[in-house]
């Protein structure tokens, strides 16, 4: 039988935000992988932008490779805006990471969690 735990991102400390500091390739680090291929890793993400302007946001899912990696690329996320649903369950296992990079550093922070299946 599968045993499910809720964790928190690998890339925030204690819960909190991270903020998107990378403004190219590789990424600021979000989540790394469950190790091996016995389980898999279910990712929440949410974005927010924490600045007065459109700023633009890429997810970097499993690889750096322009386009095969990415699975967000150049998604506007608007001025001021609460946290948008970015990844609404995709898994991901052997230990591969999930970065990410803006075309404005600091100005998008990303929240949310993990759903450890093994």
């Amino acid at each position: 039988m599968a045993s499910y735990s809720r964790q928190l991102l690998s890339g925030s400390t204690n819960g909190k935000v991270i903020p998107v500091v990378a403004t190219a390739t590789a990424g600021t680090t979000i989540h790394t992988a469950l190790a091996g291929t016995a389980g898999y890793d279910e990712i929440y993400l949410w974005a927010s932008n924490v600045t007065a302007a459109a700023a633009t946001l890429t997810i970097e899912y499993g690889g750096v490779t322009d386009p095969g990696n990415h699975i967000v690329k150049g998604l506007s996320i608007p001025a001021n805006s609460p946290p948008i649903n970015i990844l609404a369950g995709q898994v991901l296992q052997n230990g591969l990471v999930i970065g990410a990079f803006s075309g404005t550093a600091s100005a998008i922070n990303l929240s949310g969690y993990v759903n450890r299946i093994s």
